[in-house]
Formats: structure tokens, C-alpha cells, sequence
């Protein structure tokens, strides 16, 4: 019966080619029945106007032209609701106070769900497993992970309901779903309440649109982008599940900035008291320069910008107060309601995606064996997390201070930037900041990266007081 439903579904799609080994007699009915399964579940219908839409949008980049484009697709500075948490009127830092409290009130009343990106290996780490396992030197030997999971625990706590006020949804790979929630389930996921879902996945096609086959039994397919969240969001009855436990806030961010802030009352209250469907947390670009994408309005509708869609006046462009005018950087941090994500998005899903041209391992029936070629042979679709901007209707921007949030881990310890070593530093840096706004002395190696306050002790700085008038040695761990 599936046979049948598959070679259907396969010859309508014009995707029968893949079947072409089915019937050989050396592949045994397991691993038949086993690629018959994995192909029922290929959008196969829909495959043809994902390439079309990817590959219309990627004809019309190789021609844009910053300084030469329609109304529709104009460029604009973002115009929506923003706010810093840098700026030091006294108005604004009411504001904030304001915001802080209804995101407090907002965890209080069980509205407010963490929502992690977690599907990353740690490969550029040199390091064999998911990235959020990774270790970054600091003296409690925690990981990206337990940092998180902690501070979630953290502000359920502070919130006067509990360590596990806030769930925690997380998004893993095919590649690391098994050792992700064997690693938790191992920590008795940190004392909070945790749910696990992994990405999905797309097959690889050929510039014709054809699938491609890696093996005689398998299709070659990848990750399907940070956009994939969506997607995966429905097929795994996240957002049922969410809105069964009566979120209607969700906190969306990756896995590896080692200072983020999971579940942010601040910025969770800023886009609720802005009344803002999605939001987004931003780092004011530190130079023109800086290769990072920036939240935009384009046709008068939200986005994010790659840096190399802008040109050279607009990038160098200032305002009255002398910041960059395209200057709000986007750290993958992003604030949703439910409701804009179940009743805008996922009926928008679909249209979304991007060609990456690959070279794709395929199997060669001559040689009976998979081939790895040496120049792109394929297409890899993807989308971004951010892709969904322009369906909001009421965005909000909060930018926020570089050196208190943003520790990112990427590159390989001994880099000069976005490294474990720099993460700790800046993470020490952070502990260091937070005992001297308490009121005490720092005396020692006060230059160390191996200070640290746990999150356990404090989420963000908060009950410190016993410090008050004394004098700490650094290097410290609280």
C-alpha cells in the first residue's frame, strides 16, 4: 500500500527517478520499507515552488542595486517602535523599569516560554557534539546549555512561582536530537520543565528541480535553515502545546551567546507594553563596517538586511544623535506572540526559502557507489528565522548593551574574536561589573576571565547586596 501511495505521489511530482532501485534484489525489504517512509514524508507537491520562489529570489539579488531599486523594494531606516536599554534619559529608564515589571508579571502569570535554537554542532569548536555541550573555561565547568537552562530556573525563582515557571522548548538537528536529550535527561533537565523537537529537513535538488539520491536507499537532504523553526513548530505541536499551557509570549534565541538572556523580562515587557507582535533584540553596529545584518523597513514592511545589501553612504549614514542610521545589528534574539504565530505565520509558511548551491555526495548507478564532487551540483533550501518580519504589522526594536548580552561562541579557542576565550572574558567581565555595582572591592588579578556568579546566584545582577562594603579576590566564583 505505501509502495503504491509513494510511486503515485513520486510520478506526479515528477520525482519517479528515485525509485529506480526499489526493486533491485541485493536491497532487503527493511531498508526498502525504510526509504519508502522516508520519502512519504518529503513535501513532494510542494518541492517544485519552493525551487521556483528560492530561485526567483536569488535571480533578483544577483541583479539589486541599492542605489537603483522600485518603491516596493526600497530600503528604508526601520521606523517602528524601538528603545535602548544605553540610553541614560531618565524617561526612557522608567520605561524600561515599567517594561521589567510587565514581563515579570507576564512569567508570574505562566505566559512566557523560552524558545531555544540548539541545532548547531560544535565542529568550528573543534569540538565533537552539539554546541550547547560546550564547555567555554569558566571554573564551574558549565556549558552553553546549563548556563541557559539556569537561568531560566533562575527567573522562575524570582518570579515567585517556581523553577519551572517557564518552559523551555528546544529546537535540536536530526544530526543531534539523541545526544541533545540524553545530556538532560542525564542533568534531570536542570530542575525545569523542558521540551525537546527537532528541525526538519529538505531534500537536495538539482538546478532542474530533481531530488537527489545519495545512496540507492536514501535521499540526500539538509537542515532546512533557523526558519525551519516554524515549520517544526507545527509539525511537532509546539504551539499546541504551548498554548495548552496558556503562553501567549514566546522568547526565541541561539544557542550560542553565552550571556543571553533567556525569557528577558525586560524585553519580553517592552514588546507587550509596545503591544508589538514580534520583536526583535538588536547590538548597535560599532562601525560601518561591521559585517552584520540590521533591521530595515523595506517597502514599509520590517526585515533584516544582509551588510552587503546596503550601500557604502547608506552603511556610513548617521543621525541627529550621531549613531548609525542603519545601525540596529540582529543577534538572532526575537520576541513573538502566540497568536501572531499561529494565525500570521504558519498559513504564510511556505514561499520562504533560499538557494545554497552545494556540492552534494550522489549515488552513481555505473559505479554503484556515492560519489563527492568537486565543484556545486546542487541546491540546498534554507530559510532564516528572521523571515517572517515582514508579517508583522507592529514590530518593536530594543537594542541593548553590547558587553552586558552578547558573548558569542563560534570560532575556535585561540581566535581573536567570537571565541570561548573571548566569551569567558566577557562573561567574567559581567560577574566582575555586577559584585562592583553591588558595592564591593576587587582586588587581586582584576584583569582574570576566570571570575564568575552563577546564574543560580543572580539572573541579572539582582541579590548582591551581601557584598556590599567587602572586599573580593579575583579571580572569584559565587
Amino acid at each position: 500500500m505505501l509502495a503504491s501511495v509513494t510511486t503515485k505521489r513520486c510520478e506526479a511530482a515528477g520525482q519517479s527517478h528515485i525509485l529506480e532501485h526499489i526493486s533491485d534484489d541485493d536491497i532487503s525489504q527493511e531498508d526498502k520499507l525504510s526509504f519508502l517512509k522516508s520519502v512519504d514524508e518529503i513535501p513532494l507537491e510542494k518541492l517544485s515552488d519552493f525551487l521556483k520562489s528560492a530561485l526567483e529570489e536569488e535571480e533578483k539579488l544577483k541583479n539589486f542595486d541599492p542605489a537603483n531599486v522600485s518603491a516596493e523594494e526600497q530600503i528604508e531606516p526601520f521606523s517602528g517602535k524601538s528603545a535602548s536599554t544605553t540610553n541614560t534619559d531618565a524617561a526612557q529608564i522608567e520605561s524600561l523599569n515599567e517594561s521589567h515589571k510587565v514581563g515579570m508579571a507576564a512569567v508570574q502569570n505562566g505566559q512566557v516560554a523560552a524558545l531555544l535554537l540548539a541545532g548547531g554542532q560544535g565542529t568550528r569548536l573543534g569540538f565533537d557534539g552539539p554546541k550547547g555541550m560546550y564547555d567555554i573555561g569558566l571554573p564551574s565547568g558549565k556549558t552553553l546549555f546549563e548556563f541557559m537552562a539556569e537561568r531560566i530556573k533562575k527567573l522562575g525563582q524570582l518570579s515567585g512561582k517556581g523553577d519551572k515557571a517557564i518552559p523551555f522548548y528546544i529546537m535540536t538537528s536530526p544530526l543531534n536530537h539523541k545526544v541533545t536529550t540524553e545530556y538532560f535527561a542525564k542533568h534531570d533537565n536542570f530542575g525545569i520543565d523542558v521540551i525537546f523537537f527537532p528541525q526538519g529537513t529538505l531534500p537536495a535538488l538539482t538546478p532542474e528541480g530533481k531530488m537527489i539520491l545519495e545512496t540507492p536507499t536514501s535521499v540526500a537532504v539538509a537542515p532546512d535553515g533557523n526558519g525551519g523553526i516554524y515549520p517544526a513548530m507545527v509539525k511537532h505541536g509546539i504551539i499546541s502545546d504551548m498554548k495548552s499551557k496558556g503562553i501567549k509570549y514566546i522568547h526565541a534565541f541561539g544557542v550560542d551567546n553565552a550571556l543571553v538572556k533567556p525569557a528577558d523580562p525586560t524585553f519580553v515587557g517592552y514588546c507587550i507594553h509596545s503591544n508589538a507582535d514580534c520583536g526583535n533584540k538588536v547590538l548597535w553596529k560599532t562601525s560601518p563596517g561591521e559585517k552584520v545584518g540590521v533591521v530595515a523597513s523595506k517597502g514599509g514592511k520590517p526585515c533584516i538586511v544582509e551588510y552587503s545589501d546596503i550601500s557604502k553612504e547608506m552603511s556610513e549614514r548617521r543621525g541627529e544623535d550621531g549613531r548609525l542610521v542603519f545601525g540596529a545589528g540582529n543577534i538572532c534574539n526575537h520576541f513573538y506572540t502566540i497568536d501572531f504565530l499561529e494565525n500570521v505565520v504558519v498559513p504564510n509558511l511556505g514561499n520562504m526559502y533560499h538557494v545554497a548551491r552545494k556540492k552534494i555526495p550522489h549515488y552513481d548507478a555505473e559505479k554503484k557507489e556515492t560519489v563527492k564532487p568537486t565543484a556545486n551540483n546542487g541546491i540546498k533550501l534554507e530559510s532564516f528565522i528572521f523571515d517572517v518580519f515582514p508579517l508583522s504589522v507592529k514590530m518593536a526594536v530594543l537594542d541593548v548593551e553590547r558587553k552586558d548580552e552578547f558573548a558569542p561562541v563560534k570560532n575556535p579557542p585561540g581566535t581573536d574574536s567570537d571565541s570561548p576565550d573571548t566569551a569567558r572574558m566577557l562573561f567574567s567581565n559581567v560577574a566582575k561589573d555586577w559584585l562592583t555595582k553591588a558595592g564591593a572591592t576587587l582586588v587581586g588579578d582584576t584583569k582574570s576571565d576566570l571570575c564568575e556568579v552563577h546564574p543560580l546566584t543572580s539572573y541579572n545582577g539582582e541579590g548582591l547586596e551581601q557584598w556590599k562594603g567587602k572586599t573580593v579576590n579575583c579571580p572569584f566564583t559565587i
